[in-house]
C-alpha cells in the first residue's frame, strides 16, 4: 500500500517516484498524445521537405489523412507561388535556426486556400545533429476575416467621412449662392455629383402652379429629351404624380418609358432616377432628375446623401421665397406709405379747393349793393361746394365701413331701369361740364334685383363719373347692359385716356390714380374704384376692368345676379314709365317730414314740395301722430332725437296704428353706426338714412316706392 497524505492524496515524494519510473518509452508516448490531441497542425519533415508525421490537428486543418500526405513532399499544402518561401525555410533549418510566428498562405485539399499562422523549428538527434524539422501550423481565417472587416469598416468610415465632408461643401455652396437662381444651379450640380451623374435637370415649380416652370438643366442642349420633360409622359411628371422617387435602371424594360424610349435612346439615356423635393405640407416644390448613358442603379449610401442634400435644398428654397415674400412687403408698405402721404395731400387740396368758392361767396353776401342774381349765383356755389364735400365724406366713411365689414345693404325689390337713371342723373353735370355725348343701352325687358338702390345708383354713377373725368371733353360714353344667363353685365366704356398695363393690378385698391396726384385736373380722392368694388362684391357680383393701354379708352364691366327678369307686361311697363318719369309732379306721394329742428323739417318739406310730392311737417312726436291719422301718408321721415317721443318709440306707434302698418318709415339721423342701424330696424324702419342726406339718395329711394305703386 502506497503512503499518502491527508485525505487520502499522494505525496509529492511519491509523484517524483513514479515520474522517475517511467521509461523513455513511456515519454515518447505522451508526447505523441499530446501532439495527436492539439488543435494546431503538427508536422515533421525531412530536411528536404519530405512529410514525416501528420497530426489529427494537420487533417481538420488542410484536409488530407496522414496516409495520403506521409513520405510526399511538403509543398502538397503549399501555393505555387510560394514554393520559393519552402526553400528559403529549409535553408535556416540546416543552419540550425528556428522560424518563429509569421502569417503566409496554404492550401486545402480541396483547393481553398487559407490563411496560416506558422513556426518551423530544427530536430536535433542525442548527439546534437539536425535530422528533420517540426512546423507548427495555426489556421488563421478567423483572425484574418476579423482584420479585413476591421479594415473595411475603417475604410468605409473613411469614404463616409469624405462623403460627408463633401456634402457639407455642397451645403455650404448652397447657401452662399446668394439667390435663387445661383442656388438652382448649385442644386443640380451637387446632386448629379452625389449621384455619379453627369447629366440633369431640375424643374422649379411656383407656388401657385399656374405658370411654367423654371427650368435648369447640364448635359443637355436647348431642346430637353421627351423623357426629362415636366410634363406628359416625362420623369419629372411621374415623381410630381406619385410623390415619390422614380428610379429605371433601364428604359428599355420600363413600359412607363415606351411612349419617349426611342428620343431618349437617341440621346443616350438607359437609365434615370427622378426625385421630387416636398415641402412640409406636401407640396412639391421642385424635381431634380439624373440620366445616366448605360443600365444603372445608385447605391444606398449615395441616395442617402442626396436625401439629405435635398433636405437643405428644400429649406434653401423655402428661405428664398419667404425673403422674396419679405422684400415684396416691403416695397409695398413703401408703396402703400407713398399712396397715403399722396392721398393726405389730395385729400387737403379736395378740401381747401371747395373752401375757397365757399368763403368768396360768403363775402359777397356780406358786401352791400349785390344784385339777387349775384345772390342766388353765390347760392348755387355754395350749395355746389358743400355738396362735393359731402360726398368726398361719405365716399370715405363708406371706404371704413367696407374695409370694416360694417357696411349694411338696404336691399329691395328694384328695377335695374330705375338705378341707371338715378346714376345717369348723379353724373349728369359730369358728362355735360365736359359735352361728352353718352349712349345708353338697356335690355328691352325689365330686370328685377335684391339691391340696395342707393348703393347701386352709387356704382354706376362712379363709373360714369369716372369716364368723363378721364376723357378729353366732346369724348363718347357707352354705358350698356344685358341679360347673360342668371346675371346682368353692366360695361361703362369710353374713348379717353385708356390705362397703362402697370395700373392695372392695382386699379380697384385704395386711394390709386390714374395719373400723379400734383399733375392732376380732376377732384376726387382715388376712392371711387375700390368703393365701386367693395359695393358690388357685397350685392354678390363682380367688376373687372380692360383697356387696350394709354390713349385707347378703358372698359369696365359689372356683373350682378338677377333676381327676376320681367315680360313686356301691361303692369311692368307701367312701372317703367314711372320710374322714367321721375319726380315730375304726375305721380308724386303724400310725406310726412318729423323734425324738431324747423327749419331742417321746413327745407325737406320745400324740397320734396319742389319734387311733386304732397309734404306735411311735424315738430314733435305726438303732433306726428295726429297728423298721421288725418294725413294716411305714404312715407314718413323721422328724425330720432325728438322732445317728447324718440323716434324709435314714435316708429313702434306707427307700426301699431291702422295707417301706419304699410308705410314706408325712414330714419333720419345723425348717428349712423352699425347698432343705431340695428336698433332703428328693430323698431321698425324700412331704411336708416344718416344726415347729411344727399337729396339724390332720398329721390331715389322715393323713387323706387313710387315705382311699386305704379306697377301696382
Amino acid at each position: 500500500m502506497s503512503p499518502s497524505g491527508p485525505g487520502g492524496q499522494p505525496t509529492a515524494a511519491v509523484l517524483a517516484s513514479d515520474t522517475e519510473e517511467l521509461d523513455y518509452s513511456a515519454r515518447l508516448a505522451l508526447l505523441a498524445a499530446i501532439v495527436e490531441s492539439s488543435d494546431d497542425a503538427i508536422v515533421s519533415k525531412t530536411l528536404t521537405g519530405r512529410i514525416l508525421s501528420w497530426n489529427a490537428g494537420a487533417t481538420r486543418i488542410f484536409g488530407y489523412r496522414a496516409e495520403e500526405v506521409i513520405g510526399k513532399p511538403i509543398t502538397v499544402i503549399i501555393p505555387q507561388e510560394l514554393h520559393s518561401e519552402e526553400e528559403r525555410i529549409l535553408e535556416k533549418l540546416r543552419r540550425g535556426e528556428s522560424i518563429e510566428h509569421f502569417d503566409t498562405i496554404r492550401v486545402r485539399k480541396d483547393g481553398e486556400r487559407i490563411p496560416i499562422s506558422l513556426t518551423v523549428s530544427p530536430v536535433r538527434d542525442s548527439r546534437g545533429r539536425i535530422i528533420a524539422a517540426s512546423k507548427v501550423a495555426r489556421d488563421i481565417s478567423e483572425r484574418k476575416r476579423a482584420e479585413q472587416q476591421l479594415l473595411e469598416g475603417e475604410r468605409r468610415i473613411a469614404a463616409e467621412a469624405d462623403a460627408l465632408a463633401r456634402l457639407n461643401d455642397h451645403s455650404t455652396r448652397l447657401w452662399r449662392s446668394g439667390t435663387l437662381e445661383a442656388g438652382l444651379e448649385e442644386m443640380l450640380a451637387a446632386a448629379l455629383e452625389l449621384l455619379a451623374a453627369d447629366r440633369g435637370v431640375l424643374h422649379l415649380f411656383n407656388e401657385t402652379g399656374g405658370q411654367q416652370p423654371t427650368v435648369v438643366q447640364r448635359g443637355f442642349e436647348a431642346t430637353l429629351p421627351d423623357l426629362l420633360r415636366a410634363d406628359a409622359n416625362g420623369a419629372p411628371a411621374r415623381s410630381v404624380s406619385c410623390r415619390e422617387q422614380v428610379l429605371v435602371e433601364d428604359i428599355d424594360t420600363d413600359p412607363h418609358s415606351d411612349p419617349c424610349r426611342e428620343r431618349a435612346r437617341a440621346a443616350g439615356i438607359r437609365a434615370f432616377i427622378a426625385t421630387p423635393l416636398i415641402d412640409t405640407d406636401g407640396t412639391v416644390l421642385a424635381v431634380i432628375s439624373a440620366c445616366f448613358g448605360s443600365t444603372h442603379r445608385p447605391t444606398p449610401q449615395q441616395l442617402r446623401r442626396l436625401d439629405l442634400y435635398l433636405l437643405q435644398a428644400v429649406d434653401f428654397i423655402q428661405r428664398c421665397r419667404l425673403e422674396q415674400v419679405l422684400r415684396q412687403n416691403e416695397e409695398s408698405l413703401r408703396e402703400s406709405d407713398r399712396r397715403k402721404n399722396e392721398f393726405l395731400a389730395v385729400l387737403a387740396h379736395e378740401l381747401r379747393n371747395p373752401l375757397a368758392p365757399i368763403r368768396y361767396a360768403l363775402a359777397t353776401a356780406k358786401v352791400s349793393g349785390r344784385t339777387l342774381e349775384q345772390q342766388r349765383r353765390a347760392e348755387e356755389v355754395i350749395e355746389r361746394q358743400v355738396a362735393h364735400m359731402s360726398r368726398l365724406l361719405e365716399d370715405l366713411l363708406d371706404i371704413s365701413r367696407i374695409s370694416h365689414h360694417t357696411l349694411e345693404l338696404q336691399r329691395s325689390h328694384i328695377e335695374l331701369a330705375a338705378v341707371i337713371a338715378t346714376s345717369l342723373e348723379t353724373a349728369r353735370p359730369a358728362l355735360d361740364g365736359k359735352r361728352h355725348a353718352v349712349s345708353v343701352e338697356l335690355p328691352r325687358q325689365p330686370v328685377r334685383l335684391d339691391a340696395d338702390p342707393v348703393r347701386l345708383a352709387q356704382v354706376f354713377s362712379n363709373l360714369l363719373i369716372n369716364a368723363a373725368k378721364y376723357t378729353n371733353p366732346g369724348g363718347h360714353i357707352r354705358l350698356h347692359a344685358a341679360l347673360v344667363k342668371d346675371q346682368v353685365v353692366v360695361t361703362v366704356s369710353d374713348d379717353g385716356i385708356g390705362i397703362a398695363p402697370e395700373m392695372m393690378p392695382r386699379l380697384f385698391t385704395l386711394f390709386a390714380q390714374a395719373q400723379p396726384a400734383l399733375g392732376r385736373t380732376e377732384g376726387g380722392l382715388g376712392v371711387g374704384l375700390a368703393l365701386v368694388r367693395g359695393i358690388v362684391t357685397l350685392h354678390g357680383g363682380s367688376v373687372a376692368a380692360r383697356s387696350a393701354g394709354l390713349g385707347r379708352g378703358s372698359e369696365f364691366t359689372v356683373r350682378l345676379p338677377v333676381e327676376q327678369a320681367l315680360g313686356e307686361t301691361p303692369e311692368a311697363r307701367r312701372g317703367q314709365e314711372a320710374l322714367a318719369r321721375g319726380a315730375d309732379g304726375q305721380a308724386g306721394l303724400k310725406i310726412l317730414v318729423v323734425d324738431d329742428s324747423r327749419d331742417a323739417a321746413d327745407v325737406s318739406a320745400m324740397l320734396l314740395e319742389l319734387s311733386g310730392h304732397q309734404v306735411q311737417t311735424a315738430y314733435s312726436a305726438r303732433r306726428a301722430l295726429e297728423l298721421g291719422e288725418i294725413f294716411h301718408p305714404d312715407a314718413l321721415l323721422l328724425d330720432i332725437g325728438l322732445p317728447d317721443l324718440d323716434g324709435y318709440q314714435l316708429a313702434r306707434r306707427i307700426r301699431g296704428s291702422s295707417w301706419g302698418r304699410a308705410t314706408l318709415l325712414v330714419a333720419v339721423t345723425g348717428w349712423g353706426q352699425s347698432e343705431d342701424r340695428r336698433r332703428a330696424l328693430e323698431a321698425g324702419f324700412d331704411h336708416h338714412l344718416t344726415k347729411p342726406i344727399a337729396p339724390e339718395t332720398l329721390d331715389s329711394l322715393l323713387r323706387s316706392l313710387q315705382g311699386e305703386r305704379a306697377a301696382r
